[in-house]
């Protein structure tokens, strides 16, 4: 058995800025438990912070830890893997103690809402046993277009 604590900065772990908006950091869970099912996450959106579009191969979870946050579910309209339309089809707010579950395959974005600081542990469930999970992230306006895969 492994313990690890999902407070406070350190063990980090280095984030690729053009999957986020604004400032973001994020702590590996998985790794100081030794899991091998899933990987753990606390992810911490400083002021304003979103995910950019993104879907996975596995389904994830989230569960809002502090602040207030959102999800956002989208239609994806077109057969072109780089340039595509969208549509917002859903929003769900996330609180501190709220638990979402996002199919795979599932188009969204998640983070902060109205400025304010939010975090959440993802839990990302591997899709079949020894497999790799997969997170395919996507620029867009948010709003009707989608322009490429980052």
């Amino acid at each position: 058995m492994k313990k690890t604590s999902i407070f406070g900065k350190n063990d980090q772990r280095e984030i690729n800025p053009e999957w986020f908006t604004n400032k973001t950091w994020m702590k590996i869970l998985s790794e100081k438990i030794k899991s091998k099912d899933q990987d753990m996450y606390h992810v911490h959106f400083e002021k304003g912070s979103r995910t950019k579009l993104h879907q996975h191969n596995g389904n994830q979870v989230l569960i809002g830890i502090k602040g207030k946050g959102s999800l956002e579910i989208f239609k994806k309209y077109g057969t072109s893997k780089t340039n595509f339309k969208i549509k917002k089809i859903e929003k769900i707010s996330i609180s501190q103690g709220d638990v979402v579950h996002i199919p795979a395959k599932t188009l969204h974005t998640h983070g902060s809402i109205n400025k304010k600081e939010f975090s959440h542990i993802a839990i990302n469930i591997l899709p079949k046993k020894n497999s790799t999970y997969r997170t395919d992230w996507y620029e867009s306006d948010f709003k009707s277009t989608v322009t490429k895969i980052i």
